[in-house]
């Protein structure tokens, strides 16, 4: 290993994209100097589980914290300083702005080498009143006390979520445990926009039925305190949740001149170094590589912000490793409705400029005669000709959603639909039909692909 020659790595950023590479440039050089900055309170702690805080399901906001930054300072020997907010990178100098929160003090710390783990910040549209008290986003653990105070203050109010992505489904379920009415208002014609539009209206269906007002194809025009304005109509709204998803928090690095790709994503290479030399990024803030799209995309998710960091860390300790990239692999569940999906839909197919087949099917998630069966609905697009796997979206009961993870591994591998259909899957019927709902997918993709 060569031993490399910076002294000091600072880190910008305390949740996984920063501190994954912090912890594992300590494990590989003992020596060296690491100070992590971050402007909040917490670090090391899980976004995505908020929407269960807020309904109820896990107890107490440090639930949701794996490292606290005493155990930072105290077990990793890394300089935490929470309350600190980079402002400005002097690439020239070699050092960053920083603010002192809790002392109302600027000043300049110098680095060696730099890493960024800015994360994401949820969108927020231009729109009259975005920035009422009323009206919150979902991204850090501030935002969670705060809606956690709002959820048990609003049983049974009017909650208005704005958006039907991951974020906005998952927090219209919080709230309804809460016991609020909740109304999910989504500009597209069909929520979850990551999925196609025949797989989107069954998860709306699906929420209909659980007693969510899902408006599909209404665009928000503002806010005032106590409603939503649509062009269909005023909402009542004690609270406004924004679930538009997130964009990239990469203002500081590209305003010192660091190249910004794909949704002003920083751009990254596969050891996670940016354009500038001796800095690097990982997380919700940079790009990564799509594998069947083949271009670097913007994929928000812990997964990835844990492996880019892990990646950036040993490099930054001097060793060697690279990330490979993605297969856009997610899943959710809105009530009793889980929902996945893995490589391309039929609108990112026609971006990538591949002709594909797509094929649906219905199945169930055990055995038909077993107790408990539910629906899974299952739609599965191939390569035309080649038979390639491009892609899968599941829809169904208990049990669904992580079939997606067999599609995600043979899509790594770049099996086709045919190769797919042998694969030695288990089977008992608590578990699964005697031919899977996935292989059964692949075997009609592949009876598309012979018949095209």
């Amino acid at each position: 290993m060569v031993r490399p020659v910076a002294d000091r790595l600072v880190v910008v950023g305390g949740d996984a994209g920063g501190m994954a590479a912090a912890s594992q440039a300590r494990r590989l050089r003992p020596d060296l100097e690491i100070v992590a900055l971050e402007k909040g309170r917490w670090t090391s702690y899980s976004a995505c589980g908020i929407p269960y805080l807020v309904g109820g399901e896990v107890e107490g906001i440090e639930a949701l914290v794996v490292r606290d930054p005493q155990t930072f300072r105290d077990k990793y020997r890394i300089d935490v300083r929470t309350g600190h907010e980079a402002m400005a990178i002097d690439l020239d100098a070699r050092r960053l702005e920083v603010r002192d929160h809790g002392h109302g003090r600027t000043f300049w710390l110098g680095f060696d080498t730099l890493h960024l783990g800015l994360g994401a910040r949820p969108l927020r549209p231009d729109l009259p009143g975005v920035d009422g008290s009323q009206v919150r986003g979902v991204q850090t653990l501030e935002d969670a006390a705060h809606l956690l105070e709002r959820a048990r203050a609003t049983r049974p109010g009017q909650v208005v979520v704005v958006g039907g992505g991951y974020i906005g489904l998952e927090m219209a379920e919080a709230f309804l445990r809460r016991g609020a009415a909740v109304t999910v208002v989504e500009q597209a014609p069909a929520v979850m926009r990551t999925l196609d539009p025949d797989m989107g209206a069954l998860v709306g269906d699906a929420m209909q039925r659980m007693g969510i007002d899902v408006r599909t194809g209404v665009a928000v025009t503002g806010f005032t305190p106590g409603a939503v304005h649509t062009a269909g109509g005023d909402l009542p709204a004690e609270l406004v949740v924004l679930g538009l998803g997130v964009v990239p928090n990469s203002a500081l690095a590209r305003d010192a001149g660091i190249h910004t790709g794909d949704r002003g994503a920083i751009s990254v290479d596969p050891r996670q170094r940016t354009s500038a030399e001796g800095v690097w990024a990982a997380g919700d803030c940079c790009e990564s590589f799509h594998l069947m799209a083949r271009r670097p995309v913007h994929v928000a998710l812990g997964t990835v912000a844990n492996k880019q960091g892990r990646v950036a860390g040993i490099n930054l300790g001097g060793g060697y490793a690279t990330f490979p990239g993605v297969v856009g692999t997610a899943v959710t569940k809105v009530c009793a409705t889980e929902v996945a999906r893995t490589g391309l839909n039929e609108v990112e197919a026609r971006q990538a400029g591949l002709g594909y087949e797509a094929v649906r099917i219905t199945s169930s998630t055990r055995a038909g005669y077993y107790p408990g069966a539910g629906e899974i609905v299952v739609k599965m697009l191939a390569e035309r000709r080649s038979g390639r796997l491009l892609g899968a979206q599941l829809v169904g009961a208990e049990g669904a959603a992580k079939r997606i993870d067999v599609v995600a591994t043979a899509l790594t591998a770049g099996m086709t639909v045919d190769q797919m259909t042998s694969l030695d899957l288990s089977y008992a019927p608590p578990f699964s039909p005697v031919w899977d709902p996935v292989l059964v997918a692949a075997r009609k993709a592949a009876d598309a692909v012979a018949r095209g």
